[in-house]
């Protein structure tokens, strides 16, 4: 059948879920998971079928399935329930969850967990580093060097080789030169900023300076290089004339939970330099700036509201 809610809905039900099997789920949680199901009847239809999930799971005659069942709470048990729940969630619906299942991300050859980036010299000179709750396989031989990105988001300074460099996405293929490049998937289509060198997808050219979306039909959308892309390889959120709201979806991708705020001050922009190791320093700082208020249900449950005069 079909999926009667989204991806990121899914993902949400199955976070919540987890978080309800802890021994530290207290009544805040609990306040907190309703009003989630009250909001929205996607909400409601989502977490309904992830517990029809979880129970197919229990009877399920496999010594991975029921290990992990049976394991003491730990983080790795909570990642493995996770990718678990998703893989049944994608099995039952046909949903994809492509950008949401956790699963390609367990395997990957290099991945970094929520909140977290990291930096590797790989093998021919060339630096990969990976943005929060991201994954990447990298195969190099004697006539190719090849970079997959799986889920997030990448950097990638290329070296200079006589080996062509291809980075695959969900989307298709990119032949890259030597320079600077930023590539982040999104739901159905991913975005590539060059910062230097140039990049080349179905025969044709992106050159440094520019940014493009990119899926099975080619570019899309060619725009001047937003300078702020990459801030985050330097563990910085650049913001000019922002969006709330869209500000804080981008905060939201380094924080467990959710983090929102009301449709009134959606609207209001935000500039400035802010640290990613830090969020609740972040929204100290959103305080002062703007006239709103942090209200924290719990602290997987955090919206941004008006504040009163």
């Amino acid at each position: 059948m079909n999926a009667a809610f989204s991806a990121q809905v899914a993902e949400q039900a199955v976070h919540w879920l987890i978080e309800s099997q802890g021994d530290d789920f207290d009544q805040a949680q609990q306040q907190a998971l309703q009003h989630w199901l009250l909001a929205d009847q996607e909400h409601q239809r989502a977490w309904a079928h992830i517990q029809q999930v979880n129970q197919r799971l229990k009877g399920v005659a496999s010594p991975v399935v029921h290990a992990t069942l049976q394991a003491p709470p730990s983080p790795a048990r909570r990642r493995a329930l996770k990718a678990l729940l998703l893989l049944g969630v994608a099995s039952a619906t046909g949903l994809g969850l492509h950008g949401h299942n956790p699963v390609p991300g367990l395997l990957a050859d290099y991945r970094s967990p929520l909140g977290e980036r990291r930096r590797m010299r790989l093998d021919d000179g060339s630096v990969l580093q990976l943005n929060t709750r991201s994954a990447a396989d990298v195969r190099f031989d004697g006539q190719q060097r090849q970079v997959r990105l799986l889920e997030g988001e990448l950097a990638l300074d290329v070296a200079s080789d006589a080996r062509p460099l291809v980075l695959r996405t969900a989307q298709g293929e990119l032949q890259l030169g030597n320079g600077h490049f930023n590539v982040r998937e999104f739901d159905g289509f991913s975005l590539v900023s060059v910062f230097s060198g140039q990049a080349r997808f179905a025969g044709n050219a992106l050159l440094a300076g520019q940014r493009a979306r990119f899926n099975g039909h080619g570019w899309q959308a060619i725009s001047p290089l937003d300078p702020n892309s990459g801030a985050w390889v330097d563990g910085m959120l650049v913001a000019s004339h922002m969006r709330l709201a869209d500000f804080l979806a981008e905060l939201g991708r380094y924080r467990h939970g959710q983090l929102g705020c009301s449709e009134r001050i959606a609207d209001l922009k935000v500039s400035g330099s802010y640290p990613l190791d830090n969020s609740e320093r972040i929204l100290q700082m959103l305080e002062v700036a703007l006239p709103v208020k942090v209200r924290r249900f719990t602290r997987y449950w955090v919206t941004l509201e008006p504040r009163l005069s």
